[in-house]
């Protein structure tokens, strides 16, 4: 969830709307709600309640706003030892990328901002049916290259300049894209595919 500041200086999270009608159109038996950015304090309350799958959402640039590196650190580490699913949207991708020690460069604001574009997908990766290309929406200023991806990874897609565009962890129940899901509507089958891949058993 992203964190900003209103004209009075006070800091809040929010979330797109987009979300409540793509997860009711994507896994419409899971009930969801929003997590704050709190720092560590955060898997208190993801133990407290249960929680069995997250999604880690676009919005703030990696190192932009600390309190929310810092909340989703804990809960990455939270699920990586308790192998609970993660899915990463734009943002999400990028924090992967960082938290595995490697770097994230700037891409083309031409091609990947407010854009749409072709990626090539490795449909032999995938656990369902998939096309070896589609198109879709981009709204990022940084990426990671396809030479870079840290070593815990694997390519899902690509972008036709060289940069991933969905990616999983090689051992963890983990999936993230480039792209944003929830700004599509109605969701494509690949979206939707992705997503209960990756959350599709969670309460």
């Amino acid at each position: 969830m992203c964190v900003t500041r209103d004209r009075h200086g006070e800091t809040r999270d929010c979330l797109a709307r987009e979300w409540a009608s793509y997860m009711a159109s994507a896994l419409p038996e899971v009930s969801w709600v929003p997590l704050p950015n709190v720092g560590e304090s955060v898997v208190e309350q993801a133990a407290q309640w249960r929680l069995d799958g997250f999604i880690f959402s676009g919005g703030n640039d990696v190192g932009q706003c600390l309190e929310r590196d810092a909340t989703e650190h804990a809960l990455l580490e939270y699920t990586l030892k308790h192998h609970l699913p993660v899915f990463g949207v734009c943002r999400g991708l990028q924090y992967l990328q960082k938290y595995f020690g490697c770097t994230l460069e700037r891409c083309s604001h031409k091609k990947h901002v407010a854009t749409r574009h072709a990626v090539s997908l490795s449909g032999d990766r995938l656990e369902f049916d998939a096309p070896s290309e589609t198109v879709v929406n981009s709204y990022h200023e940084w990426a990671v290259p396809k030479s870079e991806l840290a070593s815990q990874l694997e390519i899902l897609a690509v972008s036709e300049d060289g940069w991933v565009e969905a990616l999983r962890h090689r051992e963890a129940p983990i999936t993230a894209v480039q792209w944003h899901p929830e700004r599509d509507n109605p969701a494509s089958a690949l979206d939707r595919l992705l997503t209960l891949n990756t959350l599709g058993g969670v309460a």
